[in-house]
């Protein structure tokens, strides 16, 4: 997941819809910090788009708290 495309993993059936989840997911918590990002530099009350993803609605409490938050990734050479 992330920035692979479907054709090249040549993944098919649930695989292929987890990862297109996970894509979307991600696209969703770049848009909420973009968001959160820009109402920083303006001032203005936030209205990121929490609800529309489950990893977001959970991080909500984290990213717009006053709570530091530390993401953590692990990626496996097996599958490249």
């Amino acid at each position: 997941a992330g920035s692979e495309r479907a054709g090249r993993t040549k993944a098919t059936g649930d695989r292929l819809k987890e990862g297109a989840a996970i894509n979307q997911s991600l696209s969703t918590l770049a848009r909420v910090i973009s968001e959160l990002a820009k109402s920083a530099k303006s001032k203005k009350k936030p209205n990121p788009p929490f609800r529309e993803s489950k990893l977001t609605y959970i991080l909500k409490e984290s990213l717009c708290g006053n709570s530091k938050t530390v993401m953590m990734a692990a990626i496996s050479p097996n599958f490249l």
